[in-house]
């Protein structure tokens, strides 16, 4: 084994040890103030139980550390680089002739491996334990109804029904047609339709089949619609009016957030949104965002060498550190702002996902060519 490999090698895993115990610290770190918002949350739910709200916390950690890792690996990358060059083994090592385009090879495929199993791995996991972590959260520390499931095409929806018990439920499903926005004052129906009727307790009340109901403000109108008694049998065909506080504002908002899907799963669940009519910008937002995590990762890993390989006897160093660490909170304010544009349309998706991205490549370039060459 040369001389450069061996320092590449070198390199490599003292970025690796620094960006793990990083990403550990910040993850730990953030999940203790995740877990004291959620205290404060439970202090006026009495079901919601000390162990409750922990295994919230917990089950949310794999989606924090998602969240945190490009931040981490900067971080991790500054403090090893800083090492690194205080103790003046880069400085030695540059001074034999080895690049710094050489022994950066490692913390950057260091670097792509933290982003492709965040990718590939880890995010089927976050999702998961996200997903969870929602409903135990909708459960106990908040209230309300909404989209419980789209599957099939078929839509799933759960409302209050006190029409016929206090306390009661009214489970629809349907086919949604082409989602119509109520902001310009059109409407929203499914088609072949089943409405289940439930006491507080989840007990059956009455089944209504109707081939079309229509959402209007604050009702469904159900033409043709054949009720079911508790009998069984069936009443003949007539409107009904169901109240309702769902709108088509409400009913596209409340759908599963693009965290709780994996990678694997957000191009099938594209697929269903868009053919049931509804918008898909933020599912399609959070797949471009995950493609873009290993490069954004390696961009991370350039920074952090382009702002702590300068040379001690320079003079300057505190500020450059925390210029890379300005940096890093800049290259996060443009991802949420881009983010933002791209959900409001006026970014096309993939550049929306791609901008902070493209923003640390050629920031972390620019900084290491001027450091080798300039």
């Amino acid at each position: 084994m040369t001389f450069a490999q061996t320092l590449t090698l070198y390199v490599g895993r003292r970025f690796l040890l620094s960006s793990i115990t990083m990403l550990t610290t910040l993850t730990l770190l953030v999940s203790l103030f995740d877990f004291i918002e959620l205290l404060r949350r439970a202090a006026t739910r009495p079901d919601a139980s000390f162990a409750l709200v922990a295994s919230i916390a917990g089950l949310r950690m794999p989606f924090l550390s998602i969240q945190i890792m490009p931040f981490a690996i900067l971080l991790g990358g500054i403090l090893a680089f800083w090492r690194l060059t205080r103790s003046s083994e880069l400085i030695v090592a540059r001074a034999t002739g080895v690049s710094a385009w050489g022994f950066l090879l490692g913390p950057v495929v260091v670097a792509l491996t933290f982003g492709g199993l965040a990718m590939t791995a880890i995010s089927p996991v976050s999702s998961a334990m996200l997903s969870r972590a929602e409903r135990l959260e909708a459960t106990f520390l908040r209230a309300g109804g909404g989209v419980t499931a789209l599957a099939g095409g078929r839509l799933w929806l759960r409302q209050a029904d006190r029409e016929l018990e206090p306390g009661g439920v009214a489970i629809i499903s349907g086919r949604p047609t082409v989602l119509l926005s109520s902001r310009r004052n059109l409407d929203f129906s499914l088609e072949d339709v089943t409405i289940w009727r439930l006491s507080a307790n989840d007990r059956a009340l009455q089944r209504i089949a109707v081939p079309r109901a229509q959402l209007l403000p604050g009702r469904w109108v159900l033409e043709n619609a054949v009720l079911f008694g508790a009998d069984r049998l069936p009443m003949p065909p007539t409107t009904l009016i169901l109240t309702t506080d769902l709108t088509p504002d409400r009913i596209e908002d409340s759908f599963a957030s693009p965290d709780t899907l994996s990678f694997w799963a957000l191009p099938g669940f594209i697929a269903i949104l868009e053919q049931a009519g509804f918008s898909a910008i933020r599912h399609r937002l959070q797949f471009q965002s995950l493609l873009a995590l290993p490069a954004l990762s390696v961009a991370m890993a350039l920074l952090a060498a382009g702002f702590s390989m300068r040379p001690s006897r320079q003079g300057g160093v505190a500020r450059m550190l925390g210029a890379g660490v300005a940096a890093g909170f800049a290259l996060f304010v443009l991802d949420k702002v881009t983010a933002e544009f791209g959900e409001s349309g006026a970014l096309p998706v993939w550049l929306a996902a791609w901008a902070p991205c493209i923003a640390g490549l050629l920031l972390a370039l620019g900084l290491l060519l001027h450091l080798e060459d300039g």
